[in-house]
């Protein structure tokens, strides 16, 4: 029984004419809302270079500074262990925590930090479907608990991000920032972490990450296939991504590190090469035993061709090569893409 709001209809009809002008924002009262950024529009309406506030490259939105509050801000809480749920618990090399990930990466600050090598950790790919954490600090969790009747199993504070929400993104970048600060700090000076996501968030994690972790210890981001959508309404895209960061890729880079992926039975065919050289009674005969146990052991599925192709051994010191190079090189002279060229015949 009330009137049409006809400031959300004129949101949105700016929304299609200036999509760039849209953000989000809160109210008077704090409620999400979609808003108009008036420097913005007034630029889109200009012709010339309207006068606004300072102008940084950044990350922004609301909540940010509560969000940054949230990873500082102590608790007091502490982990208790479950020994009748656990395996081996006094000499177990394994730790399997169950409960808030913000309160555990806090709590973990004290005995790991700064001794972490690898974090990888797969977020909600915020779909509009996605529940996210809401870090309240200006209630108790009872309290929150009571009023939104929302709770996870363990108790966690968890609210629904549907794409209603006026912040949609401003709410999963909150969630994610503390996290990602904590997590930062737990990883060894050559550490790093691995981050994967969807298409939804793919632009501001990418963004979030430069900002907490820097551009310039950007490693990659790997692109793989995952499943297929035949429903899909304009292109079936199966990718997803993990987006790789380094805490100070200067570090890994003075260390000489190098990721590679060591060949099937290469430590067997190394050991077995170095064995019939030593026993060797000329060159040839070092040759011809090699490549008999490489075609046993290819039949026998014990090594695959990565390994197999490599059938000579080099004259002075009995290595494993071929006209590609060294067996432990990890391919073919590194990557290669091929295109293939069709021709199209004159109308």
């Amino acid at each position: 029984m009330t009137s049409p709001d006809l400031t959300a209809a004129n949101v949105e009809k700016l929304a299609d004419l200036f999509p760039t002008v849209i953000t989000e924002s809160v109210d008077a009262d704090g409620n999400p809302v979609r808003a108009v950024d008036f420097d913005l529009l007034r630029q889109e309406l200009s012709d010339h270079v309207v006068e606004g506030p300072q102008e940084r490259y950044q990350l922004d939105w609301p909540g940010k500074r509560a969000a940054a509050f949230a990873a500082n801000a102590p608790i007091a809480k502490t982990l208790r262990p479950v020994r009748e749920e656990s395996v081996d618990f006094d000499t177990t090399k394994n730790l399997f925590i169950e409960g808030d990930n913000l309160d555990a990466l806090k709590l973990l600050q004290e005995s790991y930090l700064g001794k972490v090598k690898l974090i990888y950790i797969d977020p909600p790919y915020n779909t509009g479907n996605d529940f996210v954490y809401e870090d309240d600090f200006a209630e108790s969790a009872a309290d929150y608990l009571t009023r939104s009747g929302q709770h996870s199993e363990t108790g966690a504070r968890l609210v629904a991000n549907t794409e209603a929400n006026g912040r949609f993104h401003s709410d999963w970048l909150s969630m994610m920032y503390p996290r990602l600060k904590l997590a930062r700090g737990l990883l060894t000076d050559d550490g790093v972490i691995i981050v994967a996501i969807g298409d939804d968030e793919h632009a501001n994690i990418r963004r979030l990450l430069d900002q907490v972790f820097g551009a310039e210890n950007f490693i990659s981001d790997v692109v793989w296939q995952g499943g297929r959508k035949n429903d899909s309404r304009y292109v079936s895209n199966g990718a997803d991504y993990m987006l790789i960061y380094a805490k100070n890729e200067t570090r890994l880079s003075e260390l000489g590190v190098r990721w590679r992926e060591p060949k099937v039975g290469l430590e067997t065919a190394m050991a077995k090469a170095a064995s019939i050289w030593s026993t060797r009674q000329s060159d040839d005969d070092a040759s011809a035993r090699w490549k008999a146990w490489l075609k046993s052991m290819k039949a026998a599925g014990e090594i695959t061709d990565s390994v197999a192709r490599y059938d000579q051994l080099q004259p002075a010191t009995g290595r494993p090569m071929n006209t590609y190079g060294n067996i432990t090189w990890p391919g073919r002279g590194g990557p290669r893409t091929r295109f293939s060229i069709r021709s199209r015949a004159n109308p």
